[in-house]
């Protein structure tokens, strides 16, 4: 125990933080106080009271030297390897790398507990109950005894309180251990309390000896972990006394990297308090103020990556401006226009049209839900790159979409004098070659395509707008190859079906201009939805005949092609079967992803002629088709689907005025989420909101796709829980950026230091030019 005075000397230079993180366990109260007095007191009475902030904290003079004391602990940096600190040692330190990661200590300072206990409760045996969290018990061992032999081993033991007995054990263990065990002494034992054969076991328990205790006056932070370190003596004890040696050094370990004006008005902790708190709070209080402010440092650094780029974007990347709104235009809109545009696509054709205005490459996200009109913004886009003299590309990810968006854009164009061509994987060489020349030579002006577009061959004479469908899709090298085609890039119009949670639009696409058309076209009438399960199928049949009565068209979509023995799917050749069986006056045609090109094209041509009125498909129809007539979409198996799967096959219908429906068909049982997925289906036609429900069951980074596996990898941070601390880092950068673009100010060079050191080129996914 410390001296009253000593006690009184350290807690003054870090009031509210407990002691014993402070004390390093082998220090003399002499060293201790010299440690703490040249250590800590040029950085920690402004930095580490709660409420305060620094701007620059001062460096321990000590840090220079790496000089090592006997009686105090080694003075560290953050790139330190965790093999000098003491009890790892090199075997060790390549067990933790392996394990957890960790090889610095700066890696150990972000080594944030999975929980805390509060070992200030003392449980009784009797209130103890199944999925409690680690519980701590006063007693004593009554009882110890050897069972097993060889590998089979073990040591058991009878733990009593005046309420009850639980059975304690150790597997792995010496006879110096057992020796050590204080049988019949008044004892605090603390772990996992398990329940089998209606007798509570605990396994491996810390061991405390009452009268020995030190009152600990924090929560104890409980570390990722597993067996094989365990096993190894790397245990919660071992990483709670590590972390307690490296805070001890935090005042000379962490910089602040936010500036004082910032830290006041959010009323946030400082940095080496959040530190600190976030490894030994003193309550719950300081732990959530750490949190905060730690899930803040994430999302801002993020935030000011995305923005500095769209800053130097705005500022640097040359693009060919597009002053004119000509002939192309104009007769389209005023004589060609199917019907009028609405308010929303009207704002965004001209958000994109202030963008092309500038010798600046615009970088514009346009997404819209299904059936929102964004083809034809892409294409009054195109026209105005048209009357500027420029070429334009659209790209999408599949030939079925492809064949899609030429035959939407043909069909518009009809009777325009303007040509539009197809070039997919699928194009015969003689018209290949003569797409290639066309492209050349410049007199082709508006090409749509696959893949097929990413070839060397294929050199346009000036593209100048470049429109990419469904994106994530397509990688970064890919997407790059398009932009290389001109000697200056083209101006970039991605465009989604697919509506982005509101946290994923602000964090992961923050260097992109964003467009939302929020309004469906006039006349068109919601989808209604309905939930039916087995017992309704005859009645679903019988529904679907009535539309067919009436001149309308059916999807059903199966979720599989072949049979699978785990999984009791509805199978996409027998459901054919059993559809040509209940509707045997009806043509019905069948839809795969295994089907030859032509064979689709042909399958696709005979159902959107009307000469079948029903389509058993695959999800392969989840883009790319467009058949007015069809009014009803019947999803089988609809549990098995993805919520913005299921939205996008609800999306096949109601494309005409007549009323559409999508009924998915469920089995009886289903899971939580499938229960909260079918529900949210049925309660709203909302794309944007559909989306955020998605997220909350799949999480960020299934949103965001294979291709960005990894970006999700905040250690703090939840893209689904923190949507507010996202949008004030997003406002805050935004404001700092438009003021000083550079970040010059002195209130920002600390700032503008940990950016270069810490994120620079790591926001790499959201570069689109």
């Amino acid at each position: 125990m410390l001296a009253p005075s000593l006690r009184a000397s350290v807690q003054s230079l870090a009031p509210g933080f407990p002691l014993q993180v402070l004390v390093h366990r082998r220090s003399s109260p002499s060293a201790l106080r010299a440690h703490a007095y040249s250590g800590l007191s040029t950085a920690i009475p402004c930095a580490l009271r709660v409420g305060t902030q620094c701007r620059g904290i001062p460096q321990n003079p000590l840090i220079t030297n790496q000089k090592k004391s006997r009686n105090s602990a080694s003075v560290l940096n953050l790139d330190t390897s965790i093999e000098y600190l003491k009890g790892i040692g090199p075997e060790r330190a390549k067990l933790i790398k392996n394990v957890l990661g960790i090889s610095t200590v700066e890696d150990f300072l972000n080594f944030y507990p999975i929980r805390y206990l509060d070992k200030s409760k003392i449980y009784k045996i009797k209130d103890l109950k199944e999925g409690l969290p680690d519980v701590q018990l006063k007693g004593k061992i009554k009882e110890l005894k050897e069972i097993g032999t060889g590998r089979t081993r073990r040591l058991s033991g009878k733990f009593q309180d005046e309420t009850g007995t639980v059975d304690l054990v150790w597997f792995q263990y010496s006879q110096w251990f057992k020796d050590q065990l204080p049988v019949d002494r008044e004892i605090l034992i603390f772990g996992k309390a398990s329940l089998f054969n209606n007798q509570f076991s605990m396994a491996h328990p810390e061991i405390e000896i009452e009268e020995k205790r030190e009152q600990e006056n924090y929560l104890k932070p409980i570390y990722p972990s597993s067996e094989k370190l365990t096993k190894r003596g790397l245990n919660q004890k071992f990483f709670q006394n590590l972390l307690m040696n490296i805070c001890l050094q935090i005042p000379s370990l962490i910089q602040e990297n936010l500036p004082d004006y910032l830290m006041k008005f959010l009323k946030l902790m400082s940095r080496q308090q959040a530190f600190l708190n976030i490894h030994f709070p003193e309550n719950m209080k300081h732990f959530e103020a750490a949190d905060r402010r730690l899930k803040f440092e994430e999302a801002f650094f993020f935030q000011l990556g995305y923005g500095l780029k769209k800053q130097y974007h705005h500022t640097n990347s040359r693009g060919n401006p597009f002053p004119v709104v000509g002939d192309y235009f104009n007769n389209f809109y005023e004589n060609f226009l199917p019907f009028d545009l609405t308010n929303a696509q009207k704002r965004v054709l001209k958000e994109i049209r202030t963008d092309m205005k500038r010798p600046v490459q615009m970088n514009r996200l346009l997404q819209g839900d299904v059936g929102s009109g964004k083809t034809m913004v892409a294409l009054l886009s195109m026209l105005i790159a048209m009357d500027n003299g420029f070429q334009s590309c659209m790209m999408a990810p599949t030939e079925i979409l492809a064949q899609q968006h030429f035959n939407g854009v043909s069909e518009l164009l009809a009777g325009t004098g303007i040509t539009v061509k197809l070039l997919t994987g699928s194009t015969k060489n003689s018209e290949r070659k003569i797409i290639h020349e066309e492209l050349s030579s410049g007199e082709l002006s508006i090409l749509v395509g696959t893949h097929a577009v990413l070839e060397d061959i294929v050199q346009f004479k000036n593209l100048g707008l470049a429109i990419i469908d469904e994106q994530h899709r397509f990688g970064v090298a890919q997407r790059a190859k398009l932009w290389a085609k001109n000697r200056i890039p083209p101006h970039i119009l991605v465009m989604t079906a697919t509506p982005i949670p509101r946290t994923l639009a602000m964090s992961f696409y923050s260097d992109l201009d964003v467009s939302v058309i929020d309004e469906m076209p006039a006349g068109r009438k919601p989808i209604i939805t309905a939930h039916r399960k087995e017992k309704d199928r005859i009645s679903v049949y019988n529904f679907c005949r009535d539309e067919i009565v009436k001149g309308r068209q059916i999807y059903f979509v199966y979720p599989l092609i072949e049979e699978s023995e785990t999984l009791d799917y509805k199978n996409l050749t027998e459901g054919f079967d059993h559809i040509l069986q209940h509707f045997s006056d009806d043509n019905v045609a069948m839809l795969h992803g295994r089907m030859l090109p032509a064979e689709k094209d042909a399958a696709m041509q005979y159902f959107a002629s009307g000469k079948a009125q029903i389509m058993v498909a695959t999800t392969v129809i989840e883009v790319g088709v467009n058949v007015p007539n069809a009014s009803v979409m019947v999803i089988e198996s609809a549990e098995r689907f993805g919520l913005s799967q299921l939205h996008q096959l609800r999306g096949r219908v109601g494309r005409g005025a007549e009323q559409s429906y999508c009924i998915l068909m469920t089995s009886d049982k289903l899971s939580n989420d499938s229960r909260k997925r079918i529900k949210s289906m049925c309660e709203t036609n909302d794309g944007f909101k559909i989306s955020e429900v998605d997220m909350q069951l799949r999480g960020p980074g299934d949103i965001l796709g294979t291709q960005q596996s990894g970006v999700v990898d905040f250690k703090r941070l939840d893209l689904v829980q923190d949507s507010k601390i996202i949008k004030t880092s997003k406002e805050t950068v935004e404001k700092i950026i438009s003021q000083d673009p550079f970040l010059n100010h002195p209130d920002h060079l600390a700032m503008k230091y940990y950016y270069q050191k810490q994120y620079r080129g790591k926001n790499k996914w959201g570069k689109i030019s």
